[in-house]
């Protein structure tokens, strides 16, 4: 919305017969939740001004003038002194009623080729831009915490679950690897989305560009930005890098809830695979004995609250025609929760990855039960020349036997494994054990630990 302070602060009292309601105000007040964009707001603005003093479009003098004034505001707000003013709506209005006071006539002149709709669009990417480059510096401390978890572990032995229900042993190494190929996906999201971020609005002013004789390519090259957007109808009403980083935010925290999920039944007492350490958990109330994993227990929460902030902004575009609308104002908060909720939890999941104790006795133990190893065991026979279907039908009976008999494949001796087919030979006891099976997988993306340790070496190099 292009606007013209008055005297009183108010953007637009010449068009009007009387003054906006004070409950109108707040329903339609950004200011105290746009304010984090303001950093992003001086920084685009003294981009832009440079422009116009280049452009001969504003004095050397007003430009210098911006320059002192921009200086002074932005000490008064990293000190907290800067009074936000709820009359004057957004982070934008406040900042040039500020520079106004400051620098005079210089601070009205730095509106001069643009819009709240390019200049709002232009803050929302210079802040997105930042919070991917923090997230994906977070994103590489979670990996490289949990390759190291993985690399502890190559060999320990755990059972591998579909349906919830032992099919067969892998390692450890190999299940943390699983995560870290996870975030790895996401972190290549993250810099795909940044490369739409990081584009210009500015320039586009309210929607069909500028009588200015500007140079957006001088203002998208101070500010570090790959283009302008080319369009400017779309340059102001696009929300889609938006959206899409909350889709990528989403899917981060859709793995983060995975994990969170296996750790929890992990560290429960009926599984005791793991233990997190006391400063990620808390005790209950009423139970003394209690240790409760609520850090990941609310991981699993908060992804829900991520998952609607999408849903919130892609309904918020979906009626909207072009090209600015008030209703993108409301893109600020899903997007700035989605931020902090994402950058939190991959910070404190980094910290807790490496206070993650692991109880391999557990592990072992609960391998050797479900018969892991059946696999291994119709492998074998279709190795000795048995066809597959075959070899599944005579282990499925030697596991109905041993379930009878309440034993394990490995208990059976050479003649009552025969019994089952006489292609088994002595060499089978190697095969059903623990340590044959997850050697025996020794390709990539196998859970051999040779393999574990090779797909390390090839994340640390990417870290």
């Amino acid at each position: 919305m292009t606007a013209q302070l008055s005297k009183k602060g108010e953007a637009w009292s010449a068009r009007f017969s009387e003054p906006v309601s004070d409950l109108v105000k707040r329903y339609t007040a950004s200011v105290f939740f746009d304010k984090r964009l303001a950093q992003f707001d001086i920084e685009g603005s003294l981009a832009h001004a440079e422009m116009l003093a280049h452009q001969q479009i504003i004095s050397a003098q007003d430009h210098a003038d911006i320059q002192r004034g921009m200086a002074q505001i932005k000490g008064e707000i990293d000190a907290g002194k800067f009074e936000w003013l709820l009359d004057l709506e957004d982070v934008h209005l406040n900042i040039e009623k500020r520079l106004t006071e400051l620098v005079g006539d210089a601070g009205k002149r730095l509106h001069t080729g643009r819009s709240r709709n390019d200049q709002v669009a232009t803050d929302i990417r210079l802040y997105m831009r930042a919070a991917i480059d923090d997230i994906s510096g977070l994103l590489r401390d979670l990996r490289a915490a949990l390759v190291d978890l993985a690399e502890q572990h190559a060999d320990t032995i755990l059972p591998g679950f579909t349906h919830m229900q032992v099919a067969q042993p892998i390692t450890f190494g190999h299940h943390i690897l699983a995560y870290v190929e996870m975030f790895g996906r996401d972190a290549e999201r993250m810099a795909d989305a940044r490369k739409r971020v990081n584009r210009l609005p500015l320039g586009a002013a309210a929607l069909a560009g500028t009588t200015f004789p500007i140079d957006r390519l001088r203002v998208a090259k101070t500010l570090g930005f790959d283009d302008v957007c080319r369009n400017s109808l779309d340059a102001v009403s696009d929300r889609d890098f938006a959206i899409e980083f909350c889709a990528a935010a989403a899917l981060v925290m859709t793995h983060i809830s995975r994990m969170s999920e296996e750790l929890v039944i992990w560290m429960s007492p009926r599984v005791g695979f793991i233990d997190i350490a006391d400063r990620f958990c808390t005790g209950s109330s009423i139970m003394p004995q209690k240790k409760n994993p609520d850090v990941p227990e609310l991981a699993r929460g908060k992804t829900g609250r991520v998952n609607g902030h999408l849903i919130a902004l892609l309904t918020l575009m979906k009626g909207q025609p072009l090209a600015y609308n008030k209703d993108n104002q409301e893109d600020k908060e899903p997007l700035f929760d989605t931020v902090d909720t994402l950058t939190d939890t991959l910070r404190i999941f980094a910290d807790m990855a490496r206070g993650i104790t692991v109880k391999p006795e557990a592990m072992r133990a609960a391998a050797l039960q479900g018969y892991a190893t059946a696999t291994d065991l119709a492998d074998y026979l279709v190795k000795k020349g048995l066809p597959f279907r075959d070899a599944h039908e005579a282990v499925a009976r030697a596991v109905r036997s041993c379930v009878d008999r309440n034993c394990d494949l490995s208990d059976l001796t050479l003649d009552e494994l025969r019994a089952f087919s006489p292609l088994i030979e002595n060499d089978i006891f190697g095969v059903l054990t623990l340590e044959g099976s997850v050697a025996a997988r020794d390709h990539i993306g196998g859970t051999a630990p040779n393999q574990v340790r090779l797909a390390i070496a090839e994340v640390r190099k990417s870290l």
